[in-house]
């Protein structure tokens, strides 16, 4: 199966042609650099560029975009992209959860925790065991978050996977048994990887927030005069 995968969720820009046949990736072409913010100037390029390596966009039968949890101005673009690109090509988009995807790209075993640096105290988390969600993706408060992952393993024998690995460990000396993987991003080869396995239906791109806004309305509109003050 020939695809596209698509991840503008966190810190990074990617935009990758891969071939999957039978649990085996081969990358065709891959753009991806890392950035916080310029994804919309930069992934139209990123998908140009990989999918002429690949010999061009025709024959892509699947496009993988992740869905969050992660920035939300990030995760817009690259859905838009996506769901765009894949009404151009008639082809089906699969959402992809941003901690699915850490946790796929650890080649581990046994309690796999993907959890992502939401700030204010708090981390984005999911539990897995040999390869399976053992829970829905969460906000939780990083004490809260800790206290879970000793209650499921005492001993701190866990993988800590994404941006908030660092930050559980250094909440709680208990977890430096824990087997750290900071990564910024899944990588490229996992998500495409989910791509060709999930089912398509129970994976629709739509946006996975875990957490409302931390911009909020106007509470009048321009040039409204400011209410006097009782």
């Amino acid at each position: 199966m020939k695809l596209m995968v698509i991840d503008t969720s966190l810190g990074t820009c990617l935009a990758g042609s891969f071939r999957v046949e039978s649990g085996h990736v081969e990358g065709l072409g891959v753009r991806q650099e890392n950035m916080t913010k310029g994804h919309q100037e930069h992934l139209g390029g990123f998908a140009r560029d990989a999918s002429r390596d690949a010999g061009g966009f025709s024959g892509i039968e699947r496009i993988g975009v992740t869905v969050g949890p992660g920035s939300f101005t990030g995760l817009r673009v690259g859905l838009s992209f996506a769901l765009g690109l894949g009404a151009a090509l008639d082809c089906p988009v699969v959402g992809i959860s941003t901690l699915d995807g850490l946790a796929a790209s650890v080649p581990t075993s046994g309690w796999v925790v993907a959890a992502i640096d939401a700030r204010r105290g708090q981390v984005y988390m999911r539990v897995f065991k040999n390869g399976e969600a053992v829970d829905e993706a969460q906000a939780l408060a990083i004490e809260d978050a800790t206290a879970k992952i000793l209650a499921l393993a005492p001993d701190g024998d866990v993988a800590l996977v994404g941006s908030g690995a660092e930050v559980l460990l250094a909440h709680d000396a208990r977890l430096e048994k824990a087997r750290l993987y900071p990564l910024p991003a899944p990588s490229a080869e996992a998500l495409a990887l989910l791509t060709a396995t999930l089912d398509a239906p129970a994976h629709p791109p739509k946006p996975l927030y875990l957490r409302a806004p931390d911009a909020t309305p106007p509470t009048r509109l321009p040039g409204q005069p400011r209410t006097a003050p009782v």
